[in-house]
């Protein structure tokens, strides 16, 4: 699904760069509002985000980030910052241009095609602007409205929205920004390249992070429901930081939140026990907070994250295990296709295969 593309881009990075202009007589030594870098730094860090951003995509590289660092001549200019950012925001709308659908890159925060190297270099763009503008004191420049919205779909699944209805409020609290009445800014924040999306709910991974901060009692970065987290979800995400510890760790084989899409609220929890085992074989749990329960939410998670495992090369079954007196949960994995394949003390164990 594509929700970002070039010409999106294109007006973010106009957007900022005409905003810029418009203060480059000004001291950039100062400090960017809310950063400790100075609005000079901010921007020459912007046009590296872009620029390596571009590299990434252009190269198709799929392992790690490029030894490319991105500076400015010495005494160089606020105007000619700025044409450094308008430069690189140009060379990765090209780069998102040429690149296929099916084209794929690394970034830290998980593999993206070229919609969402869009939405990161919009992100940016619209984002450090904004911080370099209340650094010298215009703080009432905003962001385009409906680029806010685009990015937030495309990259913040998991964020509340602001009962304003304003994405650019919405998007600022999202990345720890401004504190609005009915929004606090998230501490713990990151974005989502690669969401894994089912119907009316999308996984967001829990990585160890934001798994201890749930375990410790925190929110893991995510608006839950008032009935939220479940405890189950707090023990799984505990489950994390120890095999982090120990080194068995696999990004994509822990647990995620399921989050809501119609109001973007973590409902609950799925994942896996571990990565899949010497025969392939893996196992899946999943825990809902009491008010998601019976609306249809874990069958669509389970069969979505299903659909994300054998996706994955290597993995020959999925398993689950139901106590025998749970039975909506015993319903929810029937309509995600597992069959039942045996009882052992109480539970009862079902198998999900490849199609």
């Amino acid at each position: 699904m594509t929700i970002m593309g070039p010409h999106d881009l294109d007006h973010a990075v106009s957007d900022a760069v005409r905003a810029l202009r418009g203060v480059a007589h000004l001291d950039w030594s100062a400090p960017a509002g809310g950063l400790e870098w100075s609005c000079h730094h901010t921007a020459v860090h912007l046009a590296g985000d872009l620029t390596g951003f571009a590299a990434q995509l252009a190269g198709r590289v799929t392992e790690s980030w490029l030894p490319l660092r991105v500076t400015a001549a010495p005494d160089t200019s606020p105007s000619g910052v700025v044409d450094l950012v308008e430069a690189s925001g140009r060379l990765l709308v090209a780069a998102v241009h040429a690149a296929g659908p099916d084209v794929r890159a690394w970034h830290p925060a998980g593999s993206a095609g070229p919609d969402g190297f869009a939405a990161m270099g919009a992100a940016e763009t619209l984002l450090h602007c904004h911080d370099i503008l209340g650094g010298l004191g215009a703080t009432h420049w905003r962001g385009s409205e409906r680029t806010a919205a685009l990015v937030l779909e495309r990259l913040f699944p998991h964020a509340p929205l602001s009962t304003t209805g304003d994405p650019w409020d919405s998007l600022l609290a999202a990345t720890g920004r401004v504190d609005l009445p009915d929004l606090a800014p998230q501490e713990n924040w990151r974005w989502y390249n690669d969401p894994i999306r089912g119907v009316g709910v999308i996984l967001c991974e829990i990585g160890p992070a934001a798994a201890a901060d749930l375990h410790a009692g925190g929110t893991g970065g995510f608006a839950w429901t008032e009935d939220g987290p479940a405890e189950g979800t707090r023990i799984g995400a505990g489950m994390v930081g120890l095999a982090d510890e120990v080194g068995e760790y696999r990004p994509g084989w822990g647990p995620y939140a399921i989050v809501r899409a119609r109001d973007h609220r973590a409902i609950g929890g799925i994942g896996f026990h571990g990565a899949p085992d010497p025969d392939g074989q893996a196992e899946i749990g999943y825990d809902l907070v009491a008010s998601a329960r019976r609306q249809g939410h874990a069958t669509e998670a389970l069969r979505a994250l299903a659909g994300w495992a054998f996706a994955q090369p290597g993995l020959t079954g999925l398993h689950a295990r139901v106590d025998e007196d749970n039975v909506a949960s015993h319903a929810v994995v029937r309509r995600a296709g597992f069959q039942e394949s045996g009882t052992d003390d109480g539970v009862v164990r079902y198998r999900l295969s490849p199609l």
